[in-house]
């Protein structure tokens, strides 16, 4: 176990932003952590951070509080961007390298390898305010973690990247685990959180409705998802035990809401009546659709 949070709440006079929040993050880790705007992932943030004040709560690093550890050992990307707009891309790096106590000389070999591996390398030496969105972004998060960081909070990474720098991005933050690095990150897209977690907290109006692995938390709903193509009508589909919803998709390929999946057997049957099925899959929900479910209707 790294970094610890038990009973953390933030109060603003009659508004409570964060309410009894409990989680663990072991070293090594990637940990999600996901809700609706207004949810208090930020505040949660900054309160790590210790740049605000908890109202009740201890957040402890390695059994110590958060506010006795040095800052170099944190890294943050804030949701906020912001780097120097009339400084240039290389020189931004270096200057939040040294600003954390590294040397100019072994800042080299880390600057290299992260503008060559984000193809950044026609970018090195253009000033910040030429570069495209995403490009900011990529530079934001190289500056982030410069300084080989202990612990990384990255605030919606993922915002406004299209998929070829975001895969580039998922690939780093699994690049930065593997060397050792303790990651936690907020995201509306829960594929991502998917893809990268194993462990997640997920908040509504500041409060856990649930903290663990994420196979347990797609436990609790069961395999309720039943992939299968079939040249049978929504209508006929519709009319089979425990099915809930029908949603026909591309290639006579049908996605099927069950009640529970003690019918996919039965089902199964049906289908088939004794010949060969070309895809009948049973799965577990996606995390954006128990997103949806337990957080209510709302933009993910």
């Amino acid at each position: 176990m790294v970094l610890q949070l038990s009973g953390v709440t933030k109060r603003y006079k009659d508004f409570t932003a964060v309410n009894q929040l409990n989680f663990t993050i072991k070293k090594g880790e990637i940990f999600g952590l996901i809700g609706q705007n207004g949810a208090g992932k930020t505040t949660t943030f900054r309160m790590i951070l210790d740049l605000q004040d908890t109202t009740e709560g201890t957040i402890t690093w390695d059994g110590r509080p958060i506010k006795t550890i040095s800052r170099d050992m944190l890294g943050y990307l804030p949701e906020e961007r912001g780097i120097f707009p009339q400084m240039k891309v290389e020189e931004q790096l270096y200057f939040f390298g040294e600003l954390h106590g590294m040397d100019k000389q072994k800042l080299k070999k880390d600057i290299d390898f992260w503008i060559a591996r984000f193809d950044l390398e026609e970018k090195r030496h253009v000033k910040a305010e030429t570069l495209s969105k995403g490009n900011k972004q990529k530079v934001q998060l190289i500056a982030s973690f410069i300084h080989k960081p202990d612990f990384l909070i990255l605030d919606e990474p993922f915002s406004g990247l299209d998929p070829v720098n975001m895969e580039l991005l998922k690939n780093a933050i699994l690049h930065l685990r593997d060397q050792g690095m303790t990651i936690l990150f907020s995201s509306h897209q829960m594929d991502n959180v998917e893809e990268l977690c194993d462990h997640l907290c997920l908040l509504k109006r500041g409060e856990s409705l649930f903290s663990g692995s994420l196979l347990d938390l797609k436990k609790q709903y069961g395999k309720t998802n039943l992939t299968v193509r079939t040249d049978k009508s929504e209508a006929e589909l519709a009319s089979y035990p425990g099915v809930v919803q029908v949603k026909i998709e591309r290639d006579e390929q049908a996605v099927l809401s069950l009640q529970d999946e003690s019918y996919a057997p039965q089902i199964f049957e049906l289908l088939s009546n004794g010949a060969y099925i070309e895809k009948f899959s049973l799965d577990y929900l996606s995390l954006h659709e128990i997103f949806k479910e337990k957080v209510g209707a709302g933009l993910v």
